[in-house]
Protein backbone atom coordinates (compact mmCIF):
# COMPACT_ATOMS: atom_id res chain seq x y z
CA UNK A 1 0.00 0.00 0.00
CA UNK A 2 1.24 3.70 -0.62
CA UNK A 3 2.50 5.71 2.02
CA UNK A 4 -0.33 8.24 3.35
CA UNK A 5 0.10 10.40 6.46
CA UNK A 6 -3.06 10.15 8.74
CA UNK A 7 -3.87 13.75 8.68
CA UNK A 8 -6.83 13.25 11.22
CA UNK A 9 -5.29 11.26 14.13
CA UNK A 10 -6.48 9.94 18.15
CA UNK A 11 -4.84 8.89 20.88
CA UNK A 12 -5.40 6.18 22.97
CA UNK A 13 -3.42 6.20 26.61
CA UNK A 14 -3.25 2.70 28.31
CA UNK A 15 -2.95 3.60 31.19
CA UNK A 16 -1.74 0.97 33.56
CA UNK A 17 -1.69 -2.14 31.91
CA UNK A 18 -0.56 -5.77 33.67
CA UNK A 19 2.86 -5.89 33.85
CA UNK A 20 4.95 -5.34 36.89
CA UNK A 21 5.55 -1.73 36.70
CA UNK A 22 3.52 -0.73 40.38
CA UNK A 23 6.96 -0.61 41.78
CA UNK A 24 9.34 1.29 39.05
CA UNK A 25 7.23 4.14 39.18
CA UNK A 26 5.22 5.98 41.37
CA UNK A 27 3.28 7.62 38.74
CA UNK A 28 1.60 4.42 37.73
CA UNK A 29 -2.07 3.78 39.12
CA UNK A 30 -2.81 1.12 41.38
CA UNK A 31 -6.22 1.57 42.92
CA UNK A 32 -9.75 1.94 41.03
CA UNK A 33 -9.45 5.46 41.97
CA UNK A 34 -5.96 6.54 41.22
CA UNK A 35 -6.54 4.78 37.64
CA UNK A 36 -9.41 6.81 36.84
CA UNK A 37 -8.21 9.89 37.89
CA UNK A 38 -5.55 8.92 35.53
CA UNK A 39 -7.52 8.51 32.77
CA UNK A 40 -9.52 11.51 33.31
CA UNK A 41 -5.89 12.98 33.50
CA UNK A 42 -5.04 11.46 30.34
CA UNK A 43 -8.16 12.48 28.33
CA UNK A 44 -7.76 16.42 29.88
CA UNK A 45 -4.38 16.29 27.84
CA UNK A 46 -5.72 14.93 24.72
CA UNK A 47 -6.32 11.03 24.41
CA UNK A 48 -9.77 10.00 23.01
CA UNK A 49 -9.39 6.98 24.10
CA UNK A 50 -8.51 5.09 27.85
CA UNK A 51 -7.71 2.03 27.61
CA UNK A 52 -8.05 0.47 31.15
CA UNK A 53 -6.28 -2.86 33.29
CA UNK A 54 -7.20 -2.83 36.51
CA UNK A 55 -4.20 -3.84 39.84
CA UNK A 56 -4.79 -4.80 43.77
CA UNK A 57 -4.70 -1.87 45.10
CA UNK A 58 -2.63 -3.07 47.70
CA UNK A 59 -0.13 -5.03 46.01
CA UNK A 60 -0.17 -3.22 42.52
CA UNK A 61 -0.32 -6.54 40.94
CA UNK A 62 -2.73 -7.29 38.00
CA UNK A 63 -6.58 -8.51 38.35
CA UNK A 64 -9.60 -9.31 36.98
CA UNK A 65 -12.01 -8.14 39.78
CA UNK A 66 -15.42 -7.14 38.55
CA UNK A 67 -15.81 -4.67 41.26
CA UNK A 68 -12.19 -2.77 40.19
CA UNK A 69 -13.49 -2.41 36.60
CA UNK A 70 -16.98 -1.16 38.03
CA UNK A 71 -15.08 1.40 39.98
CA UNK A 72 -12.96 2.62 37.50
CA UNK A 73 -15.60 3.18 34.69
CA UNK A 74 -18.08 4.73 36.90
CA UNK A 75 -15.72 7.56 37.80
CA UNK A 76 -14.39 7.85 34.42
CA UNK A 77 -18.55 8.05 33.73
CA UNK A 78 -19.14 10.72 36.15
CA UNK A 79 -16.18 13.03 35.79
CA UNK A 80 -16.99 16.12 33.53
CA UNK A 81 -14.36 14.84 31.35
CA UNK A 82 -15.69 12.99 27.97
CA UNK A 83 -13.10 9.84 27.00
CA UNK A 84 -13.91 6.62 25.12
CA UNK A 85 -13.81 3.85 27.22
CA UNK A 86 -11.64 0.79 26.52
CA UNK A 87 -11.19 -2.12 28.50
CA UNK A 88 -8.71 -5.22 28.36
CA UNK A 89 -10.15 -8.27 27.76
CA UNK A 90 -6.87 -9.91 28.05
CA UNK A 91 -6.66 -11.33 31.28
CA UNK A 92 -7.48 -14.88 32.63
CA UNK A 93 -5.14 -16.62 29.77
CA UNK A 94 -1.95 -16.99 31.34
CA UNK A 95 -0.34 -20.42 31.28
CA UNK A 96 3.30 -20.78 33.58
CA UNK A 97 4.67 -24.11 32.59
CA UNK A 98 7.10 -26.06 34.80
CA UNK A 99 10.60 -25.98 34.25
CA UNK A 100 12.06 -27.10 31.33
CA UNK A 101 12.53 -30.91 32.37
CA UNK A 102 9.29 -30.67 34.37
CA UNK A 103 6.90 -28.50 32.14
CA UNK A 104 3.88 -30.77 34.00
CA UNK A 105 2.33 -29.85 36.75
CA UNK A 106 1.62 -26.43 36.09
CA UNK A 107 2.63 -23.30 38.10
CA UNK A 108 -0.54 -22.64 40.17
CA UNK A 109 0.44 -19.44 41.31
CA UNK A 110 1.18 -17.69 37.64
CA UNK A 111 -1.17 -19.70 35.59
CA UNK A 112 -4.49 -18.27 35.34
CA UNK A 113 -6.69 -19.49 33.11
CA UNK A 114 -10.79 -19.16 32.86
CA UNK A 115 -12.96 -19.77 30.42
CA UNK A 116 -14.50 -16.91 27.94
CA UNK A 117 -17.53 -15.68 29.46
CA UNK A 118 -15.39 -15.40 32.89
CA UNK A 119 -12.65 -13.33 30.81
CA UNK A 120 -15.61 -11.24 29.43
CA UNK A 121 -17.71 -10.68 32.91
CA UNK A 122 -16.23 -7.38 33.52
CA UNK A 123 -17.30 -6.44 29.50
CA UNK A 124 -20.67 -7.41 29.94
CA UNK A 125 -20.71 -5.67 33.39
CA UNK A 126 -19.39 -2.16 32.61
CA UNK A 127 -20.19 -2.26 28.44
CA UNK A 128 -17.52 -0.05 27.47
CA UNK A 129 -17.90 1.04 23.71
CA UNK A 130 -14.31 -0.74 23.27
CA UNK A 131 -12.65 -3.94 24.44
CA UNK A 132 -9.55 -5.79 23.29
CA UNK A 133 -8.92 -8.77 21.53
CA UNK A 134 -5.91 -10.56 21.89
CA UNK A 135 -6.08 -12.32 18.62
CA UNK A 136 -3.28 -15.12 18.83
CA UNK A 137 -1.06 -17.17 21.54
CA UNK A 138 2.35 -15.78 22.43
CA UNK A 139 5.59 -16.41 24.50
CA UNK A 140 6.08 -13.35 26.43
CA UNK A 141 10.30 -12.72 27.73
CA UNK A 142 9.43 -14.43 30.87
CA UNK A 143 11.06 -18.16 30.52
CA UNK A 144 8.00 -20.26 30.65
CA UNK A 145 5.10 -18.24 30.21
CA UNK A 146 2.57 -18.44 27.34
CA UNK A 147 -0.22 -15.81 26.63
CA UNK A 148 -3.28 -18.05 25.94
CA UNK A 149 -5.36 -17.66 22.86
CA UNK A 150 -7.01 -20.11 20.90
CA UNK A 151 -8.89 -19.94 18.13
CA UNK A 152 -12.05 -21.60 19.81
CA UNK A 153 -10.79 -19.42 22.78
CA UNK A 154 -10.84 -16.16 20.27
CA UNK A 155 -13.91 -17.05 18.68
CA UNK A 156 -16.31 -17.54 21.72
CA UNK A 157 -14.82 -13.96 23.07
CA UNK A 158 -15.73 -12.30 19.80
CA UNK A 159 -18.95 -13.90 19.47
CA UNK A 160 -19.76 -12.65 23.10
CA UNK A 161 -18.13 -9.04 22.79
CA UNK A 162 -20.61 -8.56 19.13
CA UNK A 163 -23.33 -10.03 20.83
CA UNK A 164 -22.89 -7.46 23.77
CA UNK A 165 -22.60 -4.66 21.40
CA UNK A 166 -18.94 -3.36 21.97
CA UNK A 167 -16.26 -2.71 19.23
CA UNK A 168 -13.86 -4.98 19.68
CA UNK A 169 -10.03 -3.53 19.13
CA UNK A 170 -8.22 -6.47 17.69
CA UNK A 171 -4.33 -6.38 19.70
CA UNK A 172 -2.12 -8.08 17.11
CA UNK A 173 1.56 -9.04 17.72
CA UNK A 174 2.68 -10.77 15.10
CA UNK A 175 1.68 -11.54 11.10
CA UNK A 176 -0.01 -14.69 12.45
CA UNK A 177 -1.89 -12.63 14.40
CA UNK A 178 -3.26 -10.45 11.69
CA UNK A 179 -4.18 -13.51 9.61
CA UNK A 180 -6.69 -14.63 12.10
CA UNK A 181 -8.20 -11.34 12.35
CA UNK A 182 -8.80 -11.64 9.41
CA UNK A 183 -10.28 -15.02 9.87
CA UNK A 184 -12.70 -13.32 12.42
CA UNK A 185 -13.71 -10.25 10.12
CA UNK A 186 -14.16 -12.82 7.27
CA UNK A 187 -16.67 -14.91 9.53
CA UNK A 188 -18.83 -12.10 10.73
CA UNK A 189 -17.47 -12.29 14.32
CA UNK A 190 -15.83 -8.95 13.98
CA UNK A 191 -18.28 -6.46 12.06
CA UNK A 192 -16.74 -3.01 10.43
CA UNK A 193 -15.53 -0.73 10.93
CA UNK A 194 -12.55 -3.05 11.80
CA UNK A 195 -10.07 -1.49 14.47
CA UNK A 196 -6.57 -3.15 15.14
CA UNK A 197 -3.75 -2.40 17.57
CA UNK A 198 -0.52 -3.24 15.85
CA UNK A 199 1.94 -4.00 19.28
CA UNK A 200 5.80 -3.53 18.38
CA UNK A 201 9.07 -4.08 20.20
CA UNK A 202 7.05 -6.96 22.75
CA UNK A 203 9.19 -10.14 23.60
CA UNK A 204 8.54 -12.65 21.84
CA UNK A 205 6.14 -10.93 19.31
CA UNK A 206 7.14 -8.48 16.39
CA UNK A 207 9.81 -6.43 16.88
CA UNK A 208 9.61 -2.86 16.38
CA UNK A 209 12.31 -1.88 13.49
CA UNK A 210 10.44 0.26 10.56
CA UNK A 211 10.72 -3.21 8.21
CA UNK A 212 8.67 -5.26 10.35
CA UNK A 213 6.04 -2.58 11.17
CA UNK A 214 5.99 -1.92 7.38
CA UNK A 215 5.15 -5.44 6.92
CA UNK A 216 2.58 -5.18 9.53
CA UNK A 217 1.20 -2.36 8.28
CA UNK A 218 1.06 -3.57 4.28
CA UNK A 219 -0.84 -7.08 5.41
CA UNK A 220 -3.69 -4.63 6.80
CA UNK A 221 -6.96 -4.46 4.91
CA UNK A 222 -7.14 -0.85 3.90
CA UNK A 223 -10.37 -0.43 4.81
CA UNK A 224 -9.16 -0.83 8.56
CA UNK A 225 -8.35 1.85 11.26
CA UNK A 226 -5.11 0.93 12.54
CA UNK A 227 -3.08 2.34 15.91
CA UNK A 228 0.80 1.42 16.75
CA UNK A 229 2.94 1.75 19.38
CA UNK A 230 6.18 0.11 21.13
CA UNK A 231 7.62 0.37 24.31
CA UNK A 232 10.37 2.13 25.93
CA UNK A 233 12.64 4.57 24.27
CA UNK A 234 10.90 3.98 21.09
CA UNK A 235 7.26 5.10 22.20
CA UNK A 236 7.78 8.32 20.85
CA UNK A 237 9.69 7.38 17.63
CA UNK A 238 6.48 5.15 16.86
CA UNK A 239 3.79 7.92 17.56
CA UNK A 240 5.31 9.53 14.79
CA UNK A 241 6.05 6.65 12.78
CA UNK A 242 2.44 5.60 13.08
CA UNK A 243 1.32 8.90 11.94
CA UNK A 244 3.19 8.64 8.48
CA UNK A 245 2.00 4.91 7.93
CA UNK A 246 -1.48 6.51 7.96
CA UNK A 247 -2.47 5.29 11.87
CA UNK A 248 -3.17 6.62 14.74
CA UNK A 249 -1.24 6.94 18.24
CA UNK A 250 -0.69 5.01 21.60
CA UNK A 251 1.17 6.28 24.40
CA UNK A 252 0.71 5.89 28.24
CA UNK A 253 2.67 4.21 31.32
CA UNK A 254 1.72 0.27 30.27
CA UNK A 255 3.94 0.68 27.48
CA UNK A 256 7.03 3.80 28.71
CA UNK A 257 7.54 4.83 32.54
CA UNK A 258 9.77 7.62 30.78
CA UNK A 259 9.42 10.99 29.46
CA UNK A 260 13.06 11.23 29.20
CA UNK A 261 16.05 9.40 29.74
CA UNK A 262 15.83 9.77 34.39
CA UNK A 263 12.87 11.59 34.54
CA UNK A 264 9.74 9.38 34.95
CA UNK A 265 6.56 10.30 33.51
CA UNK A 266 3.11 10.56 34.10
CA UNK A 267 0.33 9.77 31.55
CA UNK A 268 -0.92 13.05 31.01
CA UNK A 269 3.10 14.47 29.88
CA UNK A 270 2.86 11.18 27.51
CA UNK A 271 -0.04 12.51 25.85
CA UNK A 272 1.22 16.14 26.17
CA UNK A 273 4.06 15.24 23.98
CA UNK A 274 2.42 12.78 21.80
CA UNK A 275 -0.04 15.99 20.77
CA UNK A 276 2.98 18.16 20.41
CA UNK A 277 4.71 15.25 17.76
CA UNK A 278 1.10 14.85 15.83
CA UNK A 279 0.33 18.41 15.20
CA UNK A 280 4.20 19.26 14.87
CA UNK A 281 3.58 16.97 11.83
CA UNK A 282 0.66 18.83 10.33
CA UNK A 283 -1.80 16.19 11.86
CA UNK A 284 -4.71 17.38 13.87
CA UNK A 285 -5.47 15.74 17.41
CA UNK A 286 -9.23 14.30 17.11
CA UNK A 287 -11.84 14.24 20.42
CA UNK A 288 -14.03 11.16 21.45
CA UNK A 289 -16.80 12.46 19.91
CA UNK A 290 -15.20 12.43 16.02
CA UNK A 291 -14.49 9.10 17.04
CA UNK A 292 -17.22 7.49 18.11
CA UNK A 293 -18.51 8.91 14.59
CA UNK A 294 -15.22 7.32 12.94
CA UNK A 295 -15.42 3.95 14.70
CA UNK A 296 -19.48 3.90 14.97
CA UNK A 297 -19.58 3.48 18.85
CA UNK A 298 -22.08 3.98 21.09
CA UNK A 299 -21.33 5.80 24.16
CA UNK A 300 -23.83 3.70 27.34
CA UNK A 301 -24.25 2.87 30.45
CA UNK A 302 -24.25 -0.46 32.26
CA UNK A 303 -27.44 -2.35 32.48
Amino acid sequence: MPLEMNREVFITCPVTGSGGTQNRSPHVPRSPKEIAESAIEAARAGAAIVHCHVRDPETGAASRKVEYYREVTERIRDSDTDVVINLTAGMGGDLVTGSAEKPLPLDEKGTDMVGATERMEHVAECLPEICTLDCGTMNFAEADYVMVNTPGMLRAMATIIKDLGVRAEIEAFETGHLWFAKQLVEEGLIEDPVMIQLCMGIPWGAPDDLNTFMAMVNNLPDDWTFSAFSLGRNEMPFAAAAVLAGGNVRVGLEDNLYLEKGVLATNAQLVERAVRIVTDMGARVIGPEEVREKLKLTKRAPR
